[in-house]
Order: structure tokens, then C-alpha cells, then sequence
């Protein structure tokens, strides 16, 4: 990537870093998803896979509306992020049970946040450049994002970490 020389590259380089994040982070919830033993949890994981899917499609709609190459650019941010939850979840975290499903809790919340904060960060960028249409479906992903966020919380706190703790 070159570096980019107005307003408009500058959103078309964050949607294309975002749909990398997205690749990454979709590759290793599937490898996880399987790991997680609270039925809520896998649900969960399995939702947010499709969830990822749906608002990739987004992402390569908008990149092809800004007459653009549809490619992605390779997040550092998201492998750094994918490389520390395979570090807990995978190499060296608890094999199975609660203590697991904590630690895939944990890393899924700071996948998403950086999901949060991309999304958010394109939507003002579409918003000042005028993109209507792409503002409000670029908000519509946060919403989303952010919802699952709150799940996995609210499943953390009412579920998750009590069941860890007994354990």
C-alpha cells in the first residue's frame, strides 16, 4: 500500500483493513468454536462467524462503490490480536471446560473491540465524506459488533465466570 494521498483513500484503505481483520479473526473462530463447551458460547461463536461473513460482503460493496480494486489489505492489528487468543485459547491456555470458555470470552471481546473501533472509525469517514448509504450500513455493522460484545458480557458474568470460579 502506497501511502494514500487524500480523505477518500484513506476510507478505502480502512475498509480494506477491516476486511482483513475480519478474515482473520472468522479463520480462528472456526478453529475455536468447537473448543467452547457452554452451549451459549458455541451458539454464540457459531452466529458471529455468519455475522463476520455478512458484514465482509459489506465491506467488498463498498470498496467496489468507491471504484476500487475489491482487495483486502493485510491487518497487523487483527493478526496481532489472532496471534495472542491462539497463544491462550490453542498453545497454552486450559484444555476444556469453563476456564476455556473464559479465555475464549476474553479473546473474542478484544477481536471485537478492534472491530468496534474500525467499523466506527469508517462510518465517521463515510459520514464526512458524504457516503450516505455507506454511513449508515458501516453504523449498522457497529451496532451488530457491538452487540455481540454485550452478549458475550452479559454470558460472562451471568454464566461463564461463575461456572470458571466453581470449577
Amino acid at each position: 500500500m502506497s501511502a494514500p494521498e487524500n480523505f477518500q483513500e484513506i476510507y478505502t484503505d480502512e475498509l480494506k483493513d477491516l476486511w482483513s481483520a475480519n478474515d482473520q479473526m472468522n479463520r480462528l473462530l472456526k478453529k475455536i468454536t468447537s473448543k467452547a463447551s457452554d452451549p451459549e458460547l458455541k451458539e454464540m461463536l457459531t452466529k458471529s462467524q455468519a455475522g463476520i461473513s455478512a458484514h465482509t460482503d459489506v465491506l467488498k460493496e463498498l470498496i467496489a462503490g468507491q471504484d476500487e480494486k475489491v482487495s483486502k489489505e493485510h491487518c497487523k492489528g487483527m493478526e496481532g490480536l489472532v496471534t495472542e487468543a491462539t497463544k491462550h485459547i490453542i498453545e497454552e491456555g486450559p484444555k476444556k471446560g469453563p476456564l476455556l470458555d473464559v479465555v475464549i470470552i476474553a479473546q473474542y471481546q478484544r477481536m471485537s473491540h478492534y472491530g468496534i473501533a474500525g467499523f466506527g472509525t469508517a462510518a465517521a469517514y463515510a459520514k464526512a465524506l458524504g457516503l450516505k448509504d455507506d454511513n449508515k450500513r458501516l453504523r449498522d455493522a457497529t451496532k451488530e459488533i457491538y452487540g455481540g460484545d454485550e452478549y458475550m458480557t452479559k454470558l460472562a458474568e451471568t454464566s461463564v465466570n461463575i461456572q470458571a470460579e466453581e470449577s
